[in-house]
């Protein structure tokens, strides 16, 4: 039997094994560039400049510096209005010196008006008076007790002139209230010496607050 003739149209036969190409595709993707394709541009990245500066992270100083000023501003100004104050206010009416004879010492009757300018009672806790004398010394005296002044009074009757009840520890002051009254102290030094002071005044701490009440 003759062997039957190739087929000219159907090409060699292939190898076993060989990998059959296959035709392209119109819809496959373009094989990526080799070596000699076109280069893409470089872009220049400096990481430092773009994370973890002041440059990229914080507003420009002047603004910065606008808000600190503001911020200090306010801050200032609430704590001057919230700052403590004294309770009360008054002044000093009349002051009467009399020296001691043989001792070098001058007891002064001081007559003040004192007012309590809170929304809360006033008690008194304490009183002083300080004198500063011409040459700048200064001298300080709790106020006698009250038991004592009818003493003071009938042993120098002037102290007593434009005098009034005396303003003790343990007063009370309501809100809104004044009272007038008066206090006995003596100072180290001669009548002379005490007419020619500087000042006068009157020192009056109340209880539960932190700042003491002046009168001049």
């Amino acid at each position: 039997m003759p062997d039957p003739i190739p087929d000219s149209t159907s090409g060699p036969n292939p190898t076993p094994g060989a990998a059959v190409p296959s035709p392209s595709s119109p819809n496959s993707p373009p094989a990526p560039a080799g070596p000699t394709g076109p280069s893409e541009p470089v872009t220049d990245f400096h990481i430092g400049d773009e994370f973890g500066t002041d440059k990229r992270n914080l507003p420009p100083a002047r603004i910065v510096l606008a808000a600190i000023g503001i911020i200090a501003i306010i801050v200032a100004i609430i704590a001057f209005r919230e700052r403590p104050k004294p309770q009360g206010a008054g002044s000093i009416n009349f002051v009467t010196g009399v020296e001691v004879p043989g001792q070098n010492i001058v007891l002064a009757a001081i007559t003040f008006t004192l007012r309590n300018t809170a929304e809360k009672s006033l008690w008194i806790r304490s009183l002083k008076a300080q004198l500063t004398a011409a040459d700048g010394h200064a001298y300080e005296d709790a106020a006698a007790s009250a038991v004592d002044l009818d003493r003071y009074y009938q042993l120098f009757p002037s102290l007593k002139e434009s005098s009034e009840p005396p303003l003790s520890p343990e007063t009370k002051l309501l809100p809104g209230t004044e009272k007038r009254g008066s206090i006995v102290v003596s100072f180290p030094i001669t009548k002379e010496a005490f007419d020619q002071r500087k000042s006068l005044t009157v020192t009056i701490q109340p209880y539960d607050q932190p700042l003491p009440i002046v009168l001049k």
